[in-house]
């Protein structure tokens, strides 16, 4: 018996790839819900089939996909990140301030990468989730990513 569906197979040529730069002014600690701005790059390049990715050019911000309903998820991910990777832990690494290598480590644990399906011009997200930006550092800072897609034409 297969758990794997095969309802819905779509095969799609590979005929184009839009990549285009995102600056983020994050305010210090916390997500940076970025849904919107990545449907809206699809929606003007006329995305297909294909995939989205994000790529982070940072060490410390990370992203990640997460429930986009509840705000309280986000602070207690905030927190779990702040057990896991404390300031006080006695890091050698602190030129930049005690929140730096801590931030290194949490981004390391979340990714600096996700990608999502796109079908027919929409992410194939699940209801409840988004594309956050988590900025680690305690200060606002101006992080740049990349997105790109890779599919055909809506």
């Amino acid at each position: 018996m297969s758990l794997l569906r095969y309802d819905d197979l779509r095969e799609t040529a590979v005929t184009r790839r839009v990549t285009a730069r995102l600056v983020v002014d994050t305010r210090g600690r916390g997500f940076t819900e970025l849904t919107r701005e990545v449907a809206g790059f699809l929606e003007r390049i006329g995305a297909g089939d294909g995939e989205v990715s994000l790529f982070c050019r940072h060490t410390s911000a990370s992203l990640t996909i997460q429930e986009n309903a509840d705000p309280d998820v986000r602070v207690d991910l905030l927190t779990a990140l702040d057990r896991l990777a404390p300031e006080d832990a006695g890091w050698v690494h602190d030129m930049e301030g005690p929140d730096d290598m801590p931030a290194h480590v949490k981004a390391v644990l979340t990714g600096i990468s996700v990608t999502v399906p796109v079908i027919a011009g929409r992410m194939a997200l699940g209801t409840w989730q988004g594309i956050y930006l988590v900025e680690h550092r305690a200060r606002p800072h101006r992080r740049e990513l990349v997105v790109a897609f890779v599919g055909d034409r809506n």
